[in-house]
C-alpha cells in the first residue's frame, strides 16, 4: 500500500529499549482474539486484550504497556476512521502481536522522536505512546481512503 511506515523492530530506528532489534522470525501463529469495535464496547474489548494478553504470558508494566499501547490505537481508529475498526491479536514464538485495521481516511504517519507538544491544538499522542512502549510498531497506510493498519507487539519472557 502507498503510504508510510515506522517499524521499531527493523533495526533502522532503534528505539528506547536498547540498540537495533531484529525483526521476529515468523513461525506458528496462534489467533487469540479477534474482534470488531467501536466506541461503545471499546471497554470491553480493552478488558479481553489484558486478559488474553495475560494469559499469553504477558504480565506486570509490560502487560500495562501493551494494554495502553492496544487501546491508544484502537481509540485513534474510533476518532479518526469512522467509530470503528478491527483487532486481531496473535501468539507468535517470542512476541505478543496486535493488528489494528480500519477503512477510515488513511493518513501519513508522522511519529515525533520527542514527546509532543502538551497544548489542546497538539494532538498525536497516542501513536507516539505506543511506539514508545512497544516492541515493534508499524503504520501501514493508504491516503486513498482505504484504510490504515496498525501492528503492534511486544516480545515475551
Amino acid at each position: 500500500m502507498p503510504g508510510g511506515e515506522t517499524d521499531r523492530g527493523s533495526g533502522a530506528t532503534g528505539g528506547p529499549r536498547g540498540g537495533a532489534l531484529d525483526l521476529p522470525a515468523r513461525g506458528p501463529e496462534t489467533l487469540l482474539l479477534k474482534r470488531h469495535f467501536t466506541g461503545e464496547n471499546l471497554a470491553q474489548v480493552r478488558a479481553q486484550v489484558e486478559d488474553t494478553a495475560a494469559s499469553a504470558g504477558l504480565c506486570g508494566v509490560r502487560l500495562g504497556e501493551f494494554t495502553l499501547a492496544v487501546s491508544e490505537i484502537a481509540s485513534n481508529a474510533v476518532e479518526h476512521a469512522g467509530g470503528r475498526g478491527h483487532l486481531e491479536l496473535r501468539r507468535l514464538p517470542d512476541e505478543l502481536e496486535c493488528r489494528i485495521t480500519d477503512e477510515g481516511p488513511g493518513f501519513v504517519p508522522a511519529i515525533p522522536e520527542l514527546l509532543p507538544g502538551l497544548t489542546e491544538g497538539c494532538r498525536g499522542r497516542g501513536l507516539w505512546l505506543a511506539r514508545l512502549v512497544t516492541d515493534r510498531l508499524t503504520v501501514t497506510t493508504d491516503t486513498t481512503g482505504a484504510g490504515a493498519a496498525v501492528t503492534l507487539a511486544m516480545r515475551l519472557g
